[in-house]
């Protein structure tokens, strides 16, 4: 029989645990991840036991009625292990949740799934029981990533702009100067798209003082000048970009497309499976940024869904 609980503090060790162990689960669903803005959100995480062994933890929050997978991390379903777990289990899961769910005033979920890409072994055994359950597709966004293992070469213009800019002296280093960063990443999102950062400098060193190997800084620079940046949350299976940056400067010499083709041939160095740009959707999906996904189409993404599904209770 399977029963739901709800996570509380005392239970971090062991959620984490479960977590390093999950082949479905990235370092954005430790605690000591979760938890750096607990303060914006009144969590409501859910731990899934069968016959007393946990067999699956659902990252969540609560609000005005609703279960979200939670809003302040970009994706999180059910989180699950290999051994002793398949679709039947995840069936038994989900109904006992949404049995919970319905007994503690809940009216809906909404259910963000790890993208495939993450998963160290296939893990949609939850999107199998989403349907089972009647849950619908509520949001698509697009990523652009690349499968090392099959590589798509730099379009002409890229393949010239690595040339140029290994011709005039452009360095790529791992850096720790995220204030100068920040400083650069404010003012080009400020200028060119109106935004800011999700994440502010004194929250991005904090996950960089806990996480120092899964998030870095990696910039090009000429003679000690920055001009281009990018932070990435490195996993097993995929390395995230997950804030890039480029000066005036920068885009003239094409500092970019070198900085990416090193990170590229570093991560493919690694063993990582697949290097993801990041989505080029707004508004729920229902807005294509086509410039951008264009220009990661150029040096080589290809679409991967972020999806969103809602199920009523």
């Amino acid at each position: 029989m399977i029963e739901i609980s709800r996570y509380s503090p005392d239970q971090e060790s062991v959620w984490n645990e479960f977590v390093a162990l999950s082949h479905n689960s990235t370092f954005l669903h430790d605690r000591r991840f979760m938890d750096y803005h607990s303060d914006r959100f009144t969590d409501c995480s859910l731990m899934a036991r069968d016959e007393g062994r946990l067999v699956a933890l659902l990252p969540a929050n609560e609000a005005a009625g609703v279960l979200y997978s939670h809003q302040g991390l970009t994706y999180g379903g059910w989180l699950t292990q290999r051994k002793h777990f398949d679709a039947t289990v995840m069936l038994r899961v989900m109904d006992a949740a949404c049995e919970w769910l319905r007994g503690n005033g809940f009216n809906q979920l909404v259910y963000k799934p790890v993208p495939y890409i993450y998963h160290a072994y296939p893990a949609d055994e939850d999107l199998y029981a989403l349907h089972r359950c009647g849950a619908n597709l509520a949001e698509c966004s697009i990523s652009s990533a690349i499968d090392l293992q099959n590589l798509l070469p730099f379009d002409r213009g890229n393949k010239s702009g690595v040339n140029s800019a290994l011709r005039a002296g452009i360095e790529i280093n791992q850096s720790e100067d995220y204030s100068g960063y920040w400083h650069l990443l404010e003012q080009v999102l400020q200028e060119r798209h109106d935004t800011n950062p999700v994440h502010k400098l004194d929250e991005i060193l904090l996950l960089h003082s806990r996480f120092p190997e899964c998030i870095a800084l990696h910039t090009a620079t000429l003679q000690g000048e920055l001009l281009a940046g990018v932070v990435m949350f490195k996993m097993p299976m995929v390395w995230h970009c997950q804030y890039i940056a480029s000066s005036a400067q920068g885009r003239d010499m094409k500092a970019l497309a070198l900085l990416f083709n090193r990170l590229i041939e570093e991560a493919s160095e690694a063993g990582v499976r697949y290097f993801d740009f990041g989505v080029s959707t707004e508004k729920h999906g229902t807005w294509l940024n086509e410039g951008l996904l264009q220009q990661k189409s150029r040096l080589g993404g290809r679409g991967v869904a972020y999806n969103v599904y809602h199920l009523k209770l």
